[in-house]
């Protein structure tokens, strides 16, 4: 399979990852609505969707009946709902760049999944990761696309010509520029751990995981536990990036209707929430790589440890695609979880003022990210001198 992927054009190979991405990401977003209304229906001690049913399924025993409890068939009737429901175009809206700015908002959303590895296999001896473009200056291509989709805001805002549009508009950029600085700043010592002197300098995401599966203590240990001021920044700045609560301010019902896409509805309102939902799921991924150890299921057990304990009861536990599969389970079993956070913390805390966020922005996180650095600089100094 491997030899006849390689002998595929390149334009071939790209319209197939292009159409892998949106095959993938789309369903999983969808999903992400589903477990938003179940999560919150949980937390809030009531059912949540469990009405909406398809016949024909629900004669299969236990099958349909379950499948209604879940509310997938709810997540069907939305999909429906927003593809042939009436997509309304407001009189007063300058037309064109209210049409692109939902399109903006989609292609940053799933470009940085090509930059993010999923999972790896073994060739021998080495480990291959698998990821659809493989570039040495990874996450600083993710943080480069990805900040474009505040234009995206920006656009809708003042596309709408509509004051609480405009001011949801406004709202994203400067959160979005303020917490940008802290996230940037918080990675920074990552890189600069694995990359010591006599080291070759990269930014690959998968350099990351490949140091924390190395042997020792300090080799097998994740980043959250040896640079935990970091993830805690970067965590932070991510709620904010990907406008969750608390940090909803472009969106916050209670003050600005819906914000920037308060003129928005059917197909196109629906494309800013999957590039949410994608934003979502691509800055959990990076999370996980960064500071949960990729797809190694636990600290200081790598990928390599678990299939050799499954190898003497399998002997095709080490078929790449076994290993693969599995790797990308374990990544995406992590990328839940932190999905499943985000969700928890929206039911959870209420939104804060629009100044509470600048501040916390601008007089408590960054100042606390850039301490961080030095503190990782002189220690990364110290540590050489020795």
């Amino acid at each position: 399979m491997i030899e006849y992927w390689s002998t595929l054009h390149p334009l071939v190979q790209g319209i197939i990852k292009a159409l892998a991405v949106i095959g993938v990401v789309f369903p999983l977003a969808g999903a992400c609505s589903l477990a938003e209304r179940k999560v919150s229906a949980w937390i809030q001690g009531r059912p949540g969707p469990n009405r909406a049913i398809v016949p024909w399924i629900a004669w299969i025993p236990f099958l349909g009946k379950f499948l209604q409890r879940l509310g997938v068939f709810h997540l069907m009737a939305d999909g429906a709902k927003f593809l042939f429901k009436e997509d309304p175009l407001p009189g007063h809206v300058n037309k064109f760049y209210f049409i692109l700015a939902p399109v903006v908002a989609l292609v940053p959303a799933f470009t940085t999944v090509v930059a993010v590895p999923f999972g790896a296999y073994f060739d021998g001896e080495a480990v291959v990761p698998l990821i659809l473009a493989n570039v040495d200056v990874g996450l600083l291509a993710v943080f480069a696309v990805s900040s474009l989709g505040v234009y995206s805001l920006i656009l809708a805002g003042w596309a709408s010509n509509s004051k609480y549009p405009f001011l949801g508009g406004v709202r994203a950029s400067a959160q979005l520029v303020s917490y940008e600085l802290s996230m940037t700043l918080s990675v920074l010592p990552v890189f600069l751990w694995i990359n010591a002197p006599g080291m070759e300098g990269s930014l690959s995401l998968a350099r990351v995981v490949e140091f924390q599966s190395q042997s020792g203590f300090w080799g097998g240990a994740w980043f959250i536990f040896t640079m935990p001021v970091c993830a805690i920044i970067f965590l932070i700045s991510l709620f904010a990036e990907t406008n969750r609560h608390p940090f909803d301010m472009p969106e916050s019902e209670s003050d600005l209707v819906g914000g920037f896409h308060t003129e928005y509805g059917a197909f196109k309102w629906s494309l800013f929430f999957v590039a949410e939902y994608a934003h979502m799921i691509v800055g959990s991924g990076i999370f996980v790589l960064l500071f949960l150890g990729g797809w190694n299921p636990l600290p200081w057990v790598t990928l390599g440890d678990v299939v050799g304990w499954i190898t003497p009861m399998c002997s095709w536990a080490t078929n790449p695609i076994f290993v693969g599969v599995l790797s990308i389970s374990i990544f995406l079993g992590k990328i839940l979880a932190l999905i499943f956070l985000f969700m928890w913390v929206r039911w959870t805390v209420p939104r804060f003022r629009y100044d509470q966020v600048m501040n916390l922005g601008w007089k408590k996180l960054l100042p606390l990210a850039i301490a961080n650095l030095l503190f990782y600089l002189i220690a990364i100094a110290i540590i050489e001198r020795a």
